[in-house]
């Protein structure tokens, strides 16, 4: 197994005093250099969260020339490294120009090893944060379907499929229950496209019948009672950008013939009007019915139907998305302690279990809705079973079905080991790493080989 790599640089030409301070901070990973050139090697060899410096190093201890140029060499090197100075007594100066040059905070010697402790574990708290939050801008500015979160297999490709898609002008179906983020994925695939435009979506099955064509298709002054000016439709609005037909499984027979026409012709006409307008969107589909069954059932048109399913996006019910419940129950919980103010809320291990074990009926918007309650009505900072109002669990789930092939068998347990872990430790790889009693390396190896995304 694999040493932990170094989290803490101690650089201090004091052999002694580099001891006492590698000693009293034990509980970390530390390499120690007494001179700007090892510290520069060690550095660039392990990348350190944190160091610990002194100003006054070879070959002038007395002068402080050397630790400025090591802190603006560091600094330099990674930017986001927590440097800490330590200084002498009646060094004010000194320490308030480190800080101007970039370093994270100062000590004056002797320094009081619990305060140094704190320091540190605040410095390197403080990089975490920072480097995870830059991971996520990084993802959900480089990759469209960033504000989707998975591990699922299933879920990653259909991310993938609506990257490749987002290019084209294709219609695309998106099929899945309530609630699976049929919408989130219909605003990545806008966002991922070159389009203009603004994204639209309508719920064709929350505006009744007599409604819904002056909604989609616009209106003339004049064209019914109470028409006093000239209005544009969703559709019109939509132009030059992306249309989302939430609920199209219910749209009237009577306006399935108007937009059946509109996809092959590309104009619409106002009702009371007489002028061709041509309009220039993408329009996707989305609904949790049977479109084939409504079909046989004289129910919805065929011809309609392959009108928009150029592509069709299956998406699966959070149910059957592995690990997926948990991840998101910490990203909900993050994004509503924020809200509310309170401190970032955790799940209690009993509470994992039930997340785990719920069938999630109503998908996504089940457990968002489900987790905003408890972030409001939860005691303490540990969320309970009982707080989401889940009965209490205990065991393992039960397996699936059982394929004897016994590589299959492996990989697949091997695979929801690994989703459980990060999900259980909220992304964390140490804390995953130690779940499953293996080393990070050895889990980083894992989830390379199995494809799952930290």
């Amino acid at each position: 197994m694999s040493a932990q790599p170094p989290s803490l640089l101690i650089v201090e030409d004091d052999l002694a005093l580099q001891k006492q301070l590698k000693w009293s901070m034990d509980r970390f990973e530390s390499v120690t250099a007494d001179d700007v050139a090892t510290a520069v090697m060690q550095f660039r060899r392990h990348k350190p969260p944190v160091v610990t410096m002194d100003l006054g190093l070879p070959p002038d201890q007395d002068s402080v020339s050397e630790g400025f140029r090591l802190l603006e060499k560091l600094i330099e090197l990674e930017p986001g490294t927590k440097v800490i100075v330590l200084t002498g007594q009646n060094d004010q100066n000194n320490a308030l120009r480190a800080i101007r040059m970039g370093a994270y905070d100062f000590l004056a010697k002797p320094v009081d090893p619990d305060v140094l402790v704190l320091t540190v574990e605040r410095a390197m708290r403080l990089h975490e944060l920072q480097q995870e939050n830059q991971r996520l801008m990084t993802q959900q500015d480089g990759e469209p379907t960033g504000k989707l979160l998975t591990r699922d297999p299933q879920m990653q490709r259909i991310c993938r499929t609506v990257e490749r898609v987002s290019g084209s002008d294709a219609t695309v179906l998106l099929l899945g229950e309530s609630g699976t983020g049929k919408e989130v994925l219909a605003q990545a695939l806008h966002d991922a496209s070159k389009r203009k435009g603004r994204f639209v979506a309508i719920n064709c099955a929350a505006i009744p019948e007599a409604l819904l064509e002056s909604e989609l298709f616009g209106y003339e002054r004049g064209a019914f009672t109470g028409a006093t000016k000239t209005t544009v439709g969703k559709i019109e609005t939509a132009n030059g950008g992306t249309l989302m037909l939430d609920e199209i499984g219910d749209l009237p027979m009577s306006l399935q013939a108007k937009l059946l026409r509109f996809l092959q012709e590309r104009n619409i006409e106002r009702l009371g009007g007489r002028q061709e307008i041509p309009v220039d969107v993408r329009i996707v589909g989305a609904t949790h019915q049977d479109l084939k069954a409504k079909i046989e059932q004289g129910l919805f048109r065929e011809d309609l139907f392959y009108r928009l399913a150029e592509i069709v996006v299956d998406i699966p019910p959070l149910r059957d998305r592995v690990g997926d419940a948990v991840l998101l129950s910490h990203a909900f919980l993050r994004r509503f302690s924020s809200e509310q103010r309170r401190p970032i809320l955790r799940l209690s291990d009993e509470a994992i279990r039930s997340v785990e074990a719920h069938r999630w009926p109503g998908n996504v918007r089940e457990l968002q809705n489900l987790m905003k309650r408890a972030s409001i009505m939860a005691d303490g900072e540990r969320i309970t079973a009982d707080d989401l109002g889940l009965p209490v669990v205990g065991g393992d789930a039960p397996a699936g079905e059982q394929d004897l092939d016994l590589r299959t068998v492996r990989e697949r347990a091997e695979r929801q080991a690994v989703v459980s872990a990060l999900g259980r430790t909220d992304g964390n790889i140490a804390k995953a790493a130690d779940l499953l009693g293996v080393s990070r390396p050895t889990l980083y190896d894992l989830m390379s080989r199995l494809g799952v995304k930290a």
